[in-house]
């Protein structure tokens, strides 16, 4: 005979979502690929065919047969730059947040419209790099423009009430599916108010190179990418989200009276 157990329900360690499991397994091996597979000469091949150059877009930087790929590359390395990491820290940190962020994210998007979404926001920090680097030959790595697109999805409904981040939710297993709000009742809310205030706060030190001890010797963190990245995913949310959003409430739209 079943026996039902008085103890309460226990929830999983990690309620990860497949898709996203899936990306940072392929990161990761590609990144031991790199690193154990790869002679030094094949990977620097492998990085400036990959890695996103805003050299190969300035017509005046005469990358003709110095950077590999041709007019194949000025395209795919809009997306492909964020396969590759400089090191076991740069790949470990951004796994970190991958897991923090992408999850929520990929559990109300769905596969297809998170990898579209994911793909979406990578290109946007790469034109984001491109305007603020034009003709540099620094390629630029890393999967943080995506992952900061998250961030900025996540923005969007996780602090709505009854969502993931709503520390008095009651329905956990709804967390990641509540209505999102419109991005200007959003932007009026505290505790999104000072999300943005933090995000945008450290990515200021980054710039102004108050924060080193992310990177190693002669690397540096491009933050415009990861600008370009959560912008597009602060703005382009409502495009990919498939929950019907928030019916706007009356003090959304207040009448005057004449």
């Amino acid at each position: 005979m079943d026996q039902v157990s008085d103890q309460p329900r226990r929830e999983p360690l990690l309620n990860v979502p497949a898709v996203v499991l899936a990306l940072l397994l392929l990161l990761c091996l590609i990144h031991v690929v790199r690193t154990f597979l790869l002679s030094d000469d094949a990977d620097r091949v492998v990085v400036w065919m990959l890695a996103f150059v805003p050299a190969r877009y300035d017509t005046s930087a005469m990358t003709d047969g110095i950077l590999p790929g041709g007019w194949g590359a000025e395209l795919w390395t809009f997306f492909t730059y964020a396969l590759l990491h400089a090191d076991i820290t740069h790949l470990g940190f951004n796994a970190v947040w991958l897991l923090a962020f992408a999850s929520p994210v990929a559990r109300r998007f769905g596969t297809s419209r998170f990898l579209a979404f994911f793909a979406v926001t990578i290109a946007a920090g790469a034109l984001a790099y491109l305007l603020t680097h034009s003709g540099a030959f620094a390629p630029m790595i890393g999967a943080s423009a995506g992952i900061s697109g998250m961030m900025g999805a996540a923005a969007r409904f996780a602090f709505e009430p009854g969502g993931s981040l709503d520390f008095f939710r009651r329905d956990r297993d709804n967390a990641d599916r509540v209505p999102a709000a419109a991005l200007s009742a959003a932007l009026r809310n505290p505790r999104v108010l000072t999300f943005l205030g933090v995000w945008f706060g450290l990515n200021l030190l980054f710039g102004l190179g108050s924060v080193s001890f992310l990177v190693g010797e002669g690397q540096s963190i491009a933050w415009e990418a990861h600008v370009g990245g959560f912008v597009a995913g602060l703005l382009l949310f409502s495009m990919f989200d498939p929950v019907p959003p928030k019916p706007p409430s009356v003090t959304d739209n207040p009448i005057l009276d004449d």
